[in-house]
């Protein structure tokens, strides 16, 4: 991510701002310590300076351990206390300056303005000499260091909150290790879940019309010949032959759905919104070539997702957006439903989050009470 390009005037805002968070560093030092408010405290501070300076590689400034949140304390009240004053200073002889050369004349013989800290305005000459020329070094003086000690003090701020790279190793670690066992899980209850449904389905299916066949077979070699009796299992055994073709393709759908590979993301999106019973607006951004796994994922959430909202939310409307920027690709799923989703309560949204989990995705779910509700799937999609 690129750094913002800063002003002196955008840069010395920052700079008295970090001034103020100094002081009340110290002023709100029992409370800021509690680690929920210390959290937070960490995470506007480091969401500022984010917008400044790039994080540090591999690094959330939104996601701050309650360890580094207390450290900050201290050095937000040293490096704001001293930045600050710094840009405080340089602003305050500014407006000095300013005030000499016009007001001199307002303040008694021995109590007016002083330039260059300590020569006395006390005429006309002097202000217009002085005053403009302390007054623009110290503009140059702002232009020049003020982005400087501005982005000096974003970075001490992330390098403060930000995860080192041994504690983000770990936290990867962490994350893999989980993830992995419950790809297992659900990879072994998809086998188990396509076994039974070939057990229990097709398969009996296909042994009731070799029954009939084998039935019909005999019954057609008997004589005399009962053709409305043989006619019977043969019609029997066409439509049985047609549900077993329709639960075979529902079981190899679920494993991979034809329709990405005939049609691609968007026609497949667009058959699912088309089967909703809620009228669903899709938006589709130029998302370009996306691996096949990423494009079953998404096809796979969005049915899903869907299915929920016609089920249980009580929608009149829903919507779902396709984006993608740079090497990730989201899907925003949101209706306007009564809310109150809970992953807890069912099965569908964590075996969304398992299967994105399973590419190192992300998952969010925003469903208050009386909605809307949004779901936010995001997916590596590098070619």
């Amino acid at each position: 991510m690129p750094e913002t390009r800063l002003t002196a005037r955008s840069s010395g805002a920052y700079l008295l701002a970090a001034l103020l968070a100094g002081v009340v560093s110290l002023a709100a030092l029992p409370v800021l310590c509690v680690p929920p408010v210390a959290r937070g405290w960490a995470r506007w501070h480091g969401r500022r300076a984010g917008r400044l300076v790039s994080a540090p590689q591999g690094s959330r400034p939104d996601v701050i351990r309650t360890r580094r949140a207390l450290l900050w304390l201290p050095v937000s009240a040293v490096t704001g206390l001293t930045m600050g004053l710094y840009g405080l200073l340089v602003v305050g002889n500014i407006v000095t300056a300013g005030i000499a050369t016009a007001l001199w004349w307002a303040f008694p013989p021995d109590a007016g303005p002083r330039l260059f800290l300590d020569i006395p305005v006390t005429s006309w000459p002097v202000a217009l000499t002085l005053g403009p020329l302390q007054g623009g070094m110290l503009v140059v003086v702002a232009y020049l260091s003020f982005p400087m000690v501005a982005r000096e003090h974003a970075r001490v701020c992330l390098a403060t909150v930000s995860q080192s790279a041994a504690e983000q190793l770990a936290e990867r670690v962490v994350v893999l290790t989980r993830t992995r066992a419950e790809v297992l899980d659900a990879h072994g209850a998809e086998l188990r879940r396509i076994e039974r449904d070939l057990h229990d389905g097709t398969q009996a299916r296909l042994v009731a019309i070799a029954m009939r066949l084998a039935v019909a077979r005999q019954a057609f070699a008997e004589e005399p010949r009962d053709d409305a009796f043989v006619a019977g299992l043969l019609r029997d055994a066409h439509e049985g032959t047609e549900e077993a073709m329709a639960e075979l393709r529902e079981v190899i759908q679920s494993v991979y759905p034809p329709i990405l590979a005939d049609r691609g993301l968007d026609g497949a999106l667009t058959a699912v919104i088309t089967r909703c019973t809620v009228p669903t607006r899709l938006e589709m951004g130029d998302v370009d070539r996306v691996p096949a796994a990423v494009e079953a994922i998404v096809y796979f959430a969005v049915a899903e997702a869907l299915t929920n909202v016609a089920k249980h939310s009580g929608a009149t409307a829903a919507a779902v957006r396709v984006g993608r920027a740079g090497k990730w690709l989201s899907v925003v799923i949101t209706d306007d439903g009564a809310g109150g989703a809970d992953e807890q309560r069912g099965t569908g949204l964590a075996g969304i989050r398992r299967r994105v989990l399973a590419l190192d995705g992300a998952v969010n779910l925003v469903s208050p009470a009386g909605g809307p509700t949004v779901l936010t799937v995001e997916l590596p999609c590098e070619c």
